[in-house]
Protein backbone atom coordinates (compact mmCIF):
# COMPACT_ATOMS: atom_id res chain seq x y z
CA UNK A 1 0.00 0.00 0.00
CA UNK A 2 0.75 3.57 -0.81
CA UNK A 3 2.19 5.69 1.89
CA UNK A 4 0.41 9.32 2.14
CA UNK A 5 2.59 11.87 0.82
CA UNK A 6 3.51 15.02 2.53
CA UNK A 7 1.47 17.84 1.24
CA UNK A 8 4.03 21.57 1.29
CA UNK A 9 2.39 23.34 4.09
CA UNK A 10 2.22 20.66 6.63
CA UNK A 11 0.40 22.35 9.85
CA UNK A 12 -2.27 24.05 9.54
CA UNK A 13 -2.50 27.93 11.80
CA UNK A 14 -2.43 26.59 15.07
CA UNK A 15 1.11 24.91 14.16
CA UNK A 16 -1.10 21.46 14.35
CA UNK A 17 -0.67 18.79 11.89
CA UNK A 18 -3.24 18.77 9.35
CA UNK A 19 -6.30 16.81 9.43
CA UNK A 20 -8.69 14.79 6.72
CA UNK A 21 -11.67 13.60 6.91
CA UNK A 22 -12.54 10.83 4.99
CA UNK A 23 -16.06 9.42 3.44
CA UNK A 24 -16.97 5.87 1.73
CA UNK A 25 -20.27 5.18 -0.27
CA UNK A 26 -20.42 1.45 -0.68
CA UNK A 27 -23.23 -1.18 -1.30
CA UNK A 28 -22.73 -5.42 -0.51
CA UNK A 29 -23.35 -4.74 3.49
CA UNK A 30 -25.91 -3.20 5.43
CA UNK A 31 -25.38 -0.40 8.50
CA UNK A 32 -26.15 -2.81 10.85
CA UNK A 33 -23.26 -5.80 9.32
CA UNK A 34 -20.68 -3.13 8.67
CA UNK A 35 -20.90 -2.02 12.14
CA UNK A 36 -20.40 -5.09 13.78
CA UNK A 37 -17.84 -6.32 11.23
CA UNK A 38 -15.49 -2.78 12.24
CA UNK A 39 -16.59 -3.62 16.04
CA UNK A 40 -15.05 -6.81 16.00
CA UNK A 41 -12.02 -5.97 14.46
CA UNK A 42 -11.55 -3.28 15.89
CA UNK A 43 -13.22 -2.85 19.28
CA UNK A 44 -14.61 0.23 20.23
CA UNK A 45 -18.36 0.76 21.15
CA UNK A 46 -21.64 0.99 18.35
CA UNK A 47 -24.66 3.27 19.69
CA UNK A 48 -27.90 2.68 17.50
CA UNK A 49 -29.14 6.34 16.69
CA UNK A 50 -31.89 5.35 14.53
CA UNK A 51 -32.80 2.32 12.42
CA UNK A 52 -30.34 3.13 9.93
CA UNK A 53 -27.35 4.94 10.94
CA UNK A 54 -24.94 3.83 13.92
CA UNK A 55 -21.62 5.55 15.36
CA UNK A 56 -18.69 2.92 15.85
CA UNK A 57 -17.47 4.95 18.96
CA UNK A 58 -12.93 4.27 19.38
CA UNK A 59 -10.61 5.52 21.69
CA UNK A 60 -8.19 5.80 18.74
CA UNK A 61 -10.64 6.89 15.93
CA UNK A 62 -12.98 8.73 17.98
CA UNK A 63 -16.46 8.70 16.23
CA UNK A 64 -17.17 7.40 12.58
CA UNK A 65 -20.62 7.53 11.65
CA UNK A 66 -21.98 4.79 9.40
CA UNK A 67 -25.62 5.27 7.68
CA UNK A 68 -27.54 4.69 4.91
CA UNK A 69 -26.74 7.88 2.42
CA UNK A 70 -30.23 9.14 2.15
CA UNK A 71 -31.57 12.01 4.32
CA UNK A 72 -35.30 11.12 4.52
CA UNK A 73 -34.71 7.49 6.13
CA UNK A 74 -33.08 9.59 9.57
CA UNK A 75 -34.64 11.36 12.76
CA UNK A 76 -35.16 15.03 11.16
CA UNK A 77 -34.78 16.46 15.16
CA UNK A 78 -30.99 16.29 15.35
CA UNK A 79 -29.14 19.74 15.14
CA UNK A 80 -26.85 20.76 12.68
CA UNK A 81 -23.28 22.20 13.73
CA UNK A 82 -24.60 25.77 13.51
CA UNK A 83 -27.36 24.72 15.93
CA UNK A 84 -30.55 24.87 13.84
CA UNK A 85 -32.36 21.71 13.51
CA UNK A 86 -31.95 19.89 9.56
CA UNK A 87 -34.92 20.02 7.32
CA UNK A 88 -36.06 17.17 5.28
CA UNK A 89 -38.34 19.10 2.39
CA UNK A 90 -41.66 17.26 1.68
CA UNK A 91 -41.29 14.93 4.76
CA UNK A 92 -40.88 17.17 7.00
CA UNK A 93 -43.90 18.60 6.13
CA UNK A 94 -45.33 14.93 6.59
CA UNK A 95 -43.77 14.44 9.87
CA UNK A 96 -43.56 10.59 9.28
CA UNK A 97 -42.54 8.74 12.22
CA UNK A 98 -39.54 6.88 12.90
CA UNK A 99 -41.13 3.63 12.23
CA UNK A 100 -41.91 4.85 9.07
CA UNK A 101 -38.85 6.28 8.69
CA UNK A 102 -37.41 2.51 9.24
CA UNK A 103 -39.32 1.11 7.00
CA UNK A 104 -38.41 3.17 4.17
CA UNK A 105 -34.97 2.37 4.55
CA UNK A 106 -35.71 -1.18 4.70
CA UNK A 107 -37.14 -0.67 1.21
CA UNK A 108 -33.97 1.68 0.00
CA UNK A 109 -31.44 -1.02 1.46
CA UNK A 110 -29.47 -1.84 -1.66
CA UNK A 111 -30.68 0.59 -4.05
CA UNK A 112 -28.59 3.61 -2.32
CA UNK A 113 -25.02 3.27 -0.74
CA UNK A 114 -23.85 2.99 3.00
CA UNK A 115 -21.41 5.52 4.05
CA UNK A 116 -19.13 6.13 6.46
CA UNK A 117 -18.11 9.03 7.85
CA UNK A 118 -14.96 8.53 9.61
CA UNK A 119 -13.28 11.16 11.93
CA UNK A 120 -10.91 13.99 10.59
CA UNK A 121 -7.34 12.26 10.94
CA UNK A 122 -3.46 13.68 10.92
CA UNK A 123 -2.53 13.15 7.01
CA UNK A 124 0.20 11.50 8.37
CA UNK A 125 -2.01 8.89 9.72
CA UNK A 126 -4.32 8.47 7.10
CA UNK A 127 -2.62 4.85 5.89
CA UNK A 128 -4.16 3.20 9.41
CA UNK A 129 -7.60 3.12 7.55
CA UNK A 130 -6.37 0.93 4.90
CA UNK A 131 -7.26 -1.81 7.55
CA UNK A 132 -10.95 -0.82 7.66
CA UNK A 133 -11.18 -0.48 4.10
CA UNK A 134 -9.75 -4.25 3.85
CA UNK A 135 -12.12 -5.18 6.49
CA UNK A 136 -14.99 -3.51 4.03
CA UNK A 137 -13.62 -6.15 1.24
CA UNK A 138 -13.25 -9.00 3.10
CA UNK A 139 -17.32 -8.75 4.07
CA UNK A 140 -18.62 -8.09 0.47
CA UNK A 141 -18.60 -4.65 0.78
CA UNK A 142 -19.06 -3.23 -3.34
CA UNK A 143 -17.77 -0.31 -4.88
CA UNK A 144 -18.39 2.19 -7.91
CA UNK A 145 -16.78 -0.54 -10.58
CA UNK A 146 -19.15 -3.81 -9.09
CA UNK A 147 -22.02 -2.12 -11.18
CA UNK A 148 -22.94 0.20 -13.40
CA UNK A 149 -25.60 1.56 -11.17
CA UNK A 150 -23.05 2.18 -8.44
CA UNK A 151 -22.67 5.73 -8.74
CA UNK A 152 -20.41 5.77 -5.48
CA UNK A 153 -17.90 7.74 -4.23
CA UNK A 154 -15.33 8.79 -1.79
CA UNK A 155 -14.66 11.88 -0.84
CA UNK A 156 -11.77 13.57 1.69
CA UNK A 157 -12.80 17.01 3.62
CA UNK A 158 -8.69 18.07 3.44
CA UNK A 159 -7.80 20.81 5.74
CA UNK A 160 -7.27 24.08 5.08
CA UNK A 161 -3.07 24.90 6.09
CA UNK A 162 -3.92 28.90 6.75
CA UNK A 163 -7.84 29.79 5.40
CA UNK A 164 -6.37 33.08 3.83
CA UNK A 165 -7.84 33.90 0.22
CA UNK A 166 -4.50 33.84 -0.92
CA UNK A 167 -4.26 29.84 -0.64
CA UNK A 168 -8.08 29.31 -0.89
CA UNK A 169 -7.50 30.85 -4.59
CA UNK A 170 -4.55 29.40 -5.82
CA UNK A 171 -5.73 25.71 -4.48
CA UNK A 172 -8.98 26.63 -6.61
CA UNK A 173 -6.58 27.34 -9.88
CA UNK A 174 -4.42 24.81 -9.27
CA UNK A 175 -7.77 22.33 -9.11
CA UNK A 176 -9.33 23.92 -12.27
CA UNK A 177 -6.28 23.27 -14.82
CA UNK A 178 -5.72 19.83 -13.39
CA UNK A 179 -9.05 19.06 -13.19
CA UNK A 180 -9.14 16.95 -16.77
CA UNK A 181 -6.06 15.21 -15.50
CA UNK A 182 -7.24 13.80 -12.26
CA UNK A 183 -10.60 13.28 -14.29
CA UNK A 184 -8.03 10.11 -16.49
CA UNK A 185 -6.36 9.61 -13.47
CA UNK A 186 -9.32 8.33 -11.18
CA UNK A 187 -10.63 7.43 -14.13
CA UNK A 188 -13.84 8.68 -13.07
CA UNK A 189 -16.94 5.98 -13.76
CA UNK A 190 -19.29 6.90 -16.29
CA UNK A 191 -22.27 6.71 -14.65
CA UNK A 192 -20.90 9.35 -11.62
CA UNK A 193 -19.46 11.41 -15.08
CA UNK A 194 -22.86 11.54 -16.11
CA UNK A 195 -25.11 12.17 -12.90
CA UNK A 196 -24.63 15.13 -10.93
CA UNK A 197 -23.47 14.60 -7.83
CA UNK A 198 -19.29 15.46 -8.72
CA UNK A 199 -20.41 17.64 -11.60
CA UNK A 200 -17.58 19.69 -12.80
CA UNK A 201 -17.01 23.74 -12.37
CA UNK A 202 -18.50 25.92 -15.43
CA UNK A 203 -16.49 26.86 -17.66
CA UNK A 204 -17.33 30.42 -17.25
CA UNK A 205 -16.22 29.89 -13.76
CA UNK A 206 -13.22 28.38 -14.36
CA UNK A 207 -12.23 31.19 -16.76
CA UNK A 208 -13.40 34.20 -14.49
CA UNK A 209 -10.71 32.80 -11.29
CA UNK A 210 -8.41 31.58 -13.48
CA UNK A 211 -7.61 34.85 -14.83
CA UNK A 212 -4.43 36.41 -13.66
CA UNK A 213 -5.65 39.70 -12.37
CA UNK A 214 -8.30 37.70 -10.17
CA UNK A 215 -8.40 39.66 -6.74
CA UNK A 216 -7.90 37.27 -3.88
CA UNK A 217 -10.47 38.60 -2.07
CA UNK A 218 -12.71 36.37 -0.04
CA UNK A 219 -15.93 38.05 -0.01
CA UNK A 220 -15.71 38.52 -3.53
CA UNK A 221 -14.67 34.84 -4.23
CA UNK A 222 -17.47 33.40 -2.14
CA UNK A 223 -20.29 35.95 -3.93
CA UNK A 224 -18.71 34.63 -7.24
CA UNK A 225 -18.40 31.07 -5.79
CA UNK A 226 -22.32 30.71 -4.94
CA UNK A 227 -23.53 32.78 -8.46
CA UNK A 228 -21.51 30.39 -10.53
CA UNK A 229 -21.49 26.79 -7.78
CA UNK A 230 -25.56 27.42 -5.77
CA UNK A 231 -24.84 23.74 -5.17
CA UNK A 232 -22.63 21.09 -3.39
CA UNK A 233 -22.81 19.00 -5.67
CA UNK A 234 -19.36 20.21 -7.62
CA UNK A 235 -15.95 17.43 -7.83
CA UNK A 236 -14.30 20.16 -5.61
CA UNK A 237 -17.03 21.14 -3.29
CA UNK A 238 -16.21 24.89 -1.59
CA UNK A 239 -19.62 25.60 0.57
CA UNK A 240 -18.20 24.20 3.39
CA UNK A 241 -15.31 26.38 3.62
CA UNK A 242 -17.44 29.67 2.86
CA UNK A 243 -19.84 28.79 5.19
CA UNK A 244 -16.98 28.42 7.80
CA UNK A 245 -15.58 31.54 7.02
CA UNK A 246 -18.73 33.87 6.12
CA UNK A 247 -21.76 32.00 7.46
CA UNK A 248 -24.50 34.82 7.14
CA UNK A 249 -22.94 34.92 3.47
CA UNK A 250 -23.28 31.56 2.36
CA UNK A 251 -27.08 31.27 4.31
CA UNK A 252 -28.09 34.41 2.61
CA UNK A 253 -27.96 31.99 -1.05
CA UNK A 254 -28.07 28.27 0.22
CA UNK A 255 -30.36 27.02 2.42
CA UNK A 256 -29.54 23.17 1.87
CA UNK A 257 -29.20 21.58 5.54
CA UNK A 258 -26.94 19.04 4.26
CA UNK A 259 -23.82 21.68 3.69
CA UNK A 260 -21.65 21.96 6.83
CA UNK A 261 -19.46 24.26 7.78
CA UNK A 262 -16.29 23.44 7.86
CA UNK A 263 -12.85 24.74 7.64
CA UNK A 264 -12.10 21.95 4.76
CA UNK A 265 -11.75 21.37 0.84
CA UNK A 266 -14.80 19.12 0.21
CA UNK A 267 -13.20 17.13 -2.71
CA UNK A 268 -16.08 14.74 -4.35
CA UNK A 269 -14.30 13.42 -7.25
CA UNK A 270 -12.81 10.13 -6.55
CA UNK A 271 -14.53 6.82 -6.98
CA UNK A 272 -15.18 4.03 -4.28
CA UNK A 273 -12.65 1.45 -6.19
CA UNK A 274 -13.46 -1.00 -3.45
CA UNK A 275 -12.85 -3.75 -5.50
CA UNK A 276 -9.03 -2.76 -6.22
CA UNK A 277 -7.16 -4.26 -3.20
CA UNK A 278 -4.02 -1.65 -4.15
CA UNK A 279 -6.64 1.20 -4.05
CA UNK A 280 -7.42 3.01 -0.89
CA UNK A 281 -8.11 6.78 0.67
CA UNK A 282 -4.35 7.27 0.58
CA UNK A 283 -4.70 7.22 -3.03
CA UNK A 284 -6.52 10.01 -3.13
CA UNK A 285 -4.97 11.81 -1.15
CA UNK A 286 -1.84 11.78 -3.41
CA UNK A 287 -3.51 12.19 -6.13
CA UNK A 288 -4.84 15.69 -4.25
CA UNK A 289 -1.26 16.65 -2.90
CA UNK A 290 0.16 17.12 -6.71
CA UNK A 291 -2.97 19.83 -6.54
CA UNK A 292 -1.35 21.53 -2.97
CA UNK A 293 2.18 21.10 -4.90
CA UNK A 294 1.23 23.45 -7.87
CA UNK A 295 -0.90 25.89 -5.99
CA UNK A 296 2.60 26.84 -3.92
CA UNK A 297 4.69 26.78 -7.04
CA UNK A 298 3.60 30.29 -8.56
CA UNK A 299 5.55 30.46 -11.69
CA UNK A 300 4.20 26.80 -12.52
CA UNK A 301 0.81 28.10 -11.35
CA UNK A 302 0.52 31.02 -13.58
CA UNK A 303 2.07 29.56 -16.59
CA UNK A 304 -0.51 26.29 -15.99
CA UNK A 305 -2.84 28.91 -16.26
CA UNK A 306 -2.33 30.65 -19.02
CA UNK A 307 -2.08 27.48 -21.09
CA UNK A 308 -5.10 26.65 -19.72
CA UNK A 309 -7.06 29.81 -20.69
CA UNK A 310 -5.96 29.27 -24.37
CA UNK A 311 -7.15 25.55 -24.33
CA UNK A 312 -10.35 24.54 -26.12
CA UNK A 313 -13.01 23.53 -23.15
CA UNK A 314 -16.11 23.14 -24.89
CA UNK A 315 -18.33 19.84 -23.74
CA UNK A 316 -17.44 18.39 -27.08
CA UNK A 317 -13.52 18.64 -26.43
CA UNK A 318 -14.07 17.65 -22.71
CA UNK A 319 -15.90 14.69 -23.95
CA UNK A 320 -13.76 13.63 -27.00
CA UNK A 321 -11.15 13.83 -24.22
CA UNK A 322 -12.75 12.20 -21.66
CA UNK A 323 -13.42 8.92 -24.17
CA UNK A 324 -9.51 8.78 -25.31
CA UNK A 325 -10.71 10.58 -28.79
CA UNK A 326 -8.54 13.38 -28.84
Amino acid sequence: MQQPKAPPRRVNGDGEERRVGVELEFAGLTVEETARHLHDEFGGTVEQLDAHRNVLKHPDWGEATIELDVQYVHRKDEEREDGEAEKFGFLDVLDISDKVRARLGDALTGLVPVEIVFPPIAWSKLGELNAAFEVLRRHGALGTRESPLYAFGLHLNVEVATGSAAEILDTLRAYMVMAEGLHEKVDMDLTRWVLPHAAPFPDEYASKICALDYPADLSGMIDDYLEMNPTRNRELDMLPLFAHLDPDRVKAQISDALVKPRPTYHYRLPNADLGDPDWSAVTEWNRWIAIEDLAEDKDRLHAAMREFLNRDRGLGARLQRYLGLK
